[in-house]
């Protein structure tokens, strides 16, 4: 399920998406139990059932409130006022004459159902089984409670409980799944690498070849024509000139690509180059891709905002990730122009940081914010950090839209 991102954008991504399907689920079964308490009502109109229909409408509320902010105090609201609801939900169907869920006990579970997909607001699986858990008790508590009062006979009742078993045993084997994921990533980079290099193994010989097929063949050819055993000293030259191009390593270099020295210029004069080059003195290894000529599209105090708050991130990376080594990627589109600092370092959670840590609120944040711009953090404690820094350009018809200089600048690594 993991396979393919970011190991550090992983869990959460995992995790929203077990949340998101729970809820969705815990909607299907709550706007089912509302539909059958109407057809209910329709069909049988000497039955008051109003009041099941009220007994939903909380839990809809506050399902909504929690699949929303993803906050634990919505979710133990949801829990304790659904538990409530779900008991006055059994009461109003057991006091009718005769009882309607003798006849449909399926009804019933499906807002005890809902009240088990509360487990989706927990990032790990202990928690989620322990919400849960919860969950099927309070309903199977509120549920009995209704039988007390209403002094119909207790019966157990499968649908719940294998909903609860189902939602547990998916929660593990994601968990275990998740687990192996890991193992299997780090093989699968160990291919990738593998492959790349049987790729460049492949290229230098077909290099090889063809290049003792230039020489040593016409060299042999130019030696077996020669009169008198002797070489001309032209050819001698040409020959030996060849010779120490074929021991040496020269022909093994990889051309490097062909840039356009006026978007190297502009970059190179740009105030995120400078952060960068302030960023490398201290001593971090920063590693810049992307479309270097998108620079030349923000304005001086966009450009100027945006160079300071890239230069506290990789002072972050610096100081807090452990590591030496980041990567800087640069994005260009028609409205906005996008720069994003990766590590691989120890990650935080920026919930958590201290008070006195403003390097992320103040110097990136509201910096950024203040020219239109935007933030968006992911990171992972131990799996690194991505921070997109997205601001707004120019018009299109800034010089980097051009057909000429957008394919002079499209995926140049000026490093």
């Amino acid at each position: 399920m993991s396979l393919g991102l970011p190991s550090h954008l992983t869990q959460r991504t995992v995790s929203r998406s077990f949340g998101r399907a729970l809820n969705a689920v815990a909607y299907t079964c709550l706007f089912a139990a509302l539909v059958s308490t109407v057809a209910f009502q329709f069909f049988r109109p000497t039955t008051v059932l109003w009041p099941a229909i009220a007994a939903i409408a909380p839990m809809l509320v506050l399902l909504y409130l929690s699949a929303r902010t993803r906050d634990t105090l919505y979710s133990i609201a949801y829990l304790l006022v659904g538990a409530a609801c779900t008991y006055w939900f059994a009461v109003t169907y057991y006091s009718q004459d005769p009882p309607i869920l003798e006849s449909d006990v399926f009804t019933l579970a499906l807002p005890k159902i809902a009240l088990i997909m509360v487990g989706g607001s927990a990032p790990h699986i202990l928690p989620r089984l322990a919400w849960c858990t919860a969950g099927y008790l309070a309903a199977e508590l509120a549920v009995g409670a209704a039988f007390v009062v209403t002094g119909q006979r207790w019966e157990f009742e499968v649908t719940t409980f294998l909903a609860y078993a189902v939602t547990s045993l998916i929660f593990i084997v994601g968990s275990l799944s998740r687990r192996s994921s890991r193992r299997t990533q780090p093989m699968l980079h160990r291919a990738a690498r593998d492959e790349q290099l049987g790729a460049m193994r492949h290229r230098l010989e077909v290099k090889a070849a063809s290049l003792l097929h230039d020489t040593v063949l016409s060299h042999l050819a130019a030696i077996a024509g020669s009169v008198d055993d002797t070489l001309d000293p032209l050819l001698r030259t040409q020959v030996e000139r060849d010779l120490g191009i074929l021991i040496g390593e020269e022909w093994l270099t990889e051309p490097e690509p062909e840039t356009d020295p006026g978007m190297r210029q502009r970059w190179e004069q740009s105030p995120l180059f400078l952060a960068i080059a302030e960023s490398r003195a201290l001593g971090l290894e920063v590693a810049c891709t992307g479309d270097f000529e998108a620079m030349s599209r923000l304005d001086a105090q966009v450009s100027v905002s945006l160079a300071l708050a890239a230069k506290q991130c990789l002072y972050n990376v610096l100081r807090h990730s452990g590591l030496t080594r980041a990567e800087v990627a640069v994005f260009n589109s028609e409205s906005e122009v996008s720069v994003m600092v990766i590590d691989a370092g120890r990650g935080f959670s920026e919930a958590e940081t201290a008070p006195d840590r403003l390097g992320i609120r103040q110097s990136v944040r509201q910096r950024i914010e203040e020219v239109g711009g935007v933030v968006q953090i992911w990171s992972t404690p131990g799996r690194g950090t991505s921070i997109m820094i997205r601001v707004p350009a120019l018009s299109s018809s800034s010089p980097s839209s051009s057909p000429s200089s957008s394919e002079g600048s499209s995926e140049v690594d000026v490093s």
